[in-house]
């Protein structure tokens, strides 16, 4: 995780060195961004997997997707900003350095382990250790199994179930991160810096209903809802629930009724943070990073698809709104996808024998 910040740091803090450069340099920054930002949701869930109990799993992933999302909401809104007063290379210098900060405050205070933790007790460690992955009972890969039986995951429904689903909201959410505040000054002529009010409202409600599914999510397995049903649940509403915002937002005639509808579409999709994101922790265990990195590479090109997909629909149609319904469609289709076939945890053995 620390390298990976310090990377996309690093690249962020010299896009504009790189932009007055050449355009091959400007290339090779943002291709260094995104491949280290590729390490933060894998480290992330491979910790939570090792820190929390089952019951406290949905919290720790809402918690920490909240921050992803209200720095998404603080960018839009400071962007505009910074670039009035330090020019349009301000937000990456700033936004870099802060990240350089971050690392220092994050070394300086974390472990990959609980028992690796100079700081925690023992009567934590204990509490932890007894119910998560961290417990030396439970057995981990084996140290001299390099390659990950890449084969045995992909030969399994739920696999595909979790790269789809993650698929889908990437699709979904790189589209409304990229292009709403276009669609906002194209269809209502409202002005870069009043988009950027408009398109960061629904990532500050993300970050608030997230938490909350993780909420709800962790009391229903605790009062004894299955795990299985507890991540459909979540998933269908993270799902169902954009694709109907999204009819919604197709039919607005007016700025303030448009972001009602994409607050609520984007707030919504954040139960998916309780569904598939935390559902990766749980199906093989031990190949939580391995699970989430290929499922990230199937968000990762979807949402390169439907970002790019989205300026040359527009291009040609002329219009937001043909390429609205097609993700709202696309929601359908993926809910019930994962329904059909998504299960709980532990449900690839690694450990079974060919008879």
């Amino acid at each position: 995780m620390a390298c990976g910040v310090t990377l996309w740091s690093m690249a962020t803090f010299l896009t504009p060195w790189a932009a007055e450069t050449s355009l091959w340099a400007l290339l090779a920054m943002r291709v260094l961004l995104g491949v280290a930002e590729g390490v933060a949701l894998p480290s992330m869930n491979n910790m939570v997997l090792r820190w929390f109990p089952p019951t406290e799993r949905s919290r720790a992933v809402g918690i920490a997707m909240a921050g992803f999302q209200l720095g998404s909401a603080i960018g839009l809104l400071l962007s505009p900003i910074i670039m009035s007063r330090a020019g349009p290379f301000g937000p990456f210098v700033i936004f870099g350095l802060f990240g350089f900060l971050w690392v220092l405050v994050w070394l300086s205070v974390a472990s990959s382990t609980p028992h690796k933790h100079s700081q925690i007790s023992q009567y934590e460690l204990n509490y932890i250790t007894s119910q998560t992955l961290a417990s030396p009972l439970i057995e981990e890969p084996k140290k001299s199994k390099v390659i990950p039986p890449f084969r045995k995951l992909l030969s399994k429904w739920p696999t595909w179930a979790l790269m789809s689903a993650n698929a889908m909201h990437s699709w979904g959410y790189f589209v409304i991160l990229s292009w709403m505040p276009v669609y906002f000054n194209t269809i209502y002529r409202v002005n870069l810096r009043e988009a950027a009010w408009f398109s960061a409202l629904p990532w500050v409600m993300m970050a608030v209903l997230g938490y909350v599914a993780g909420v709800g999510s962790d009391m229903l397995i605790k009062y004894g809802t299955s795990v299985t049903a507890t991540r459909k649940i979540m998933q269908s509403i993270g799902f169902v629930g954009p694709a109907i915002a999204l009819l919604g937002l197709n039919a607005a005639r007016s700025p303030l009724a448009a972001s009602a509808w994409l607050t609520t579409a984007v707030g919504l999709s954040s139960f998916s943070h309780s569904g598939f994101l935390v559902n990766l922790q749980e199906i093989a265990p031990q190949y939580a990073g391995v699970l989430h990195g290929m499922s990230n590479t199937a968000g990762t090109l979807a949402a390169i698809l439907g970002t790019v997909g989205a300026g040359f629909f527009v291009e040609r149609m002329g219009s937001f709104r043909g390429f609205l319904m097609l993700t709202s469609f696309l929601y359908f289709i993926s809910a019930l996808f994962w329904n059909l076939f998504a299960t709980g945890p532990n449900s690839i053995d690694f450990d079974r024998r060919p008879s």
